[in-house]
């Protein structure tokens, strides 16, 4: 959208996830409908794999559904305590799972277990209701919401009711409106670290809170207790909640403060965000580094960004993992070979002296500015220090350094 240009609303599809209140007979009624869907999927499942086995045939959901309600009466008549969009929506997943697995997106579906996958059913259609304070579903009425007005009440397309650390919370997914306002062409380079979180070419830095490391004491002590504790005995039981409560809220705090970050840069609207693609899963072999690196969540950090910008309007670049941005100069454009972790601070024959994130945040930025100009884009933002060629030159001298360390 060009500056001066009139405001737009925009519809977008968001998710609201909220913790509920249920009482005792909400509560049953809930643990039924996650049995159901269980059930549901594994039978589906057991059903796919037996007929193609057998006959090289599939079915869709919609064949499943019809099946399963004319054994329902006679062999599954438990199923009728609670609503039929239950084991409906979780056969719709199931059929998701396999279009996903011959998309090579992902895995072949897996068997569902009540103690280690996870709980939840969904329901669809204009059977759910939101209100300021509760949330109405069929076949068990309305369940009172921890959160007050902070669902907005619009249409709901779906409701994924989950539990976690035995607290039950309802995710709604509605449509919003929100402003598109108008822009410039601007871009953002972002640099993640573990040391800082996130460091930006506009001088923004984000620290990382490192919380699983703060709990980690707490955290040991507790799953060494649970080892000795014996298997179905009460004790393991309640070990194994208090376990889940502090893993529970590890993963309140981390994404909390990604969400609050994301969603940050996402309002300064710029209209390119800068991102390497990290290798996570090489990282995380590093036995010294792993911990700090599932800790600070690259891919959700990146997956939220992606989505954020979108609603305003901009666009993620990708660059690749091989570029060296913390060893280019982001003035003269030398490339410092012997820069180590340790060297915080980016010192240059040319007088430079940057912190190394924030060059790293600063080549990333005149990356996404040469990637525009060979597109004919004209971004705003500090002049292109380093041209198409040189990034070029830059990421190929790299990859022959790597190779040749790995032949060595």
């Amino acid at each position: 959208m060009k500056a001066g240009s009139i405001y737009k609303n925009m519809l977008i599809q968001k998710a609201f996830k909220t913790e509920l209140k249920p009482n005792n007979k909400q509560r049953t009624f809930f643990e039924k409908s996650t049995g159901i869907a269980r059930f549901a999927w594994n039978w589906g499942l057991a059903q796919r794999i037996d007929l193609y086995t057998k006959e090289k045939k599939s079915l869709s959901s919609i064949d499943q559904h019809k099946i399963l309600c004319t054994m329902k009466k006679e062999e599954f008549p438990w199923m009728y305590e609670v609503s039929k969009l239950a084991p409906h929506e979780a056969l719709r997943d199931l059929e998701k799972a396999f279009k996903n697995f011959f998309n090579n997106k992902k895995g072949f579906p897996n068997f569902k277990s009540k103690h280690k996958s996870k709980q939840s059913f969904k329901m669809t259609g204009d059977v759910c209701y939101i209100t300021k304070s509760s949330i109405k579903l069929p076949k068990i009425g309305e369940i009172r919401l921890k959160e007050k007005n902070y669902i907005p009440i619009t249409k709901c397309n779906s409701v994924t009711v989950s539990k976690t650390a035995d607290r039950w919370f309802a995710s709604v997914q509605c449509e919003v409106n929100i402003s598109d306002s108008p822009k410039p062409e601007t871009v953002l380079g972002i640099d993640l670290g573990i040391k800082t979180l996130a460091t930006c070419s506009n001088g923004q830095v984000f620290k990382n809170n490192k919380y699983l490391s703060k709990s980690k004491k707490k955290l040991s002590f507790l799953q060494r207790n649970l080892s000795r504790k014996v298997n179905g005995s009460r004790n393991k039981l309640k070990t194994i909640k208090k376990v889940q409560k502090i893993n529970y809220r590890i993963s309140c705090q981390r994404k909390d403060s990604i969400h609050k970050m994301t969603t940050i840069l996402a309002k300064t609207k710029p209209r390119y965000i800068v991102l390497e693609d990290l290798n996570v899963s090489g990282m995380m072999k590093n036995h010294k580094l792993a911990g700090v690196v599932s800790d600070a969540s690259f891919y959700e950090i990146k997956r939220q960004s992606e989505y954020k910008t979108k609603w305003y309007g901009g666009e993620i670049i990708d660059v690749d993992q091989w570029f060296p941005s913390s060893k280019i100069c982001s003035i003269c454009g030398n490339i410092k070979e012997n820069l180590t972790l340790k060297d915080r601070i980016y010192t240059c024959q040319c007088g430079n002296k940057i912190d190394r994130d924030m060059n790293a945040s600063i080549n990333l930025e005149n990356y996404g500015l040469s990637t525009l100009s060979s597109r004919g884009i004209q971004a705003c933002g500090e002049s292109v220090r380093l041209l198409n060629h040189e990034i070029e030159e830059a990421v190929s001298l790299k990859q022959e350094i790597n190779t040749a360390s790995t032949l060595w």
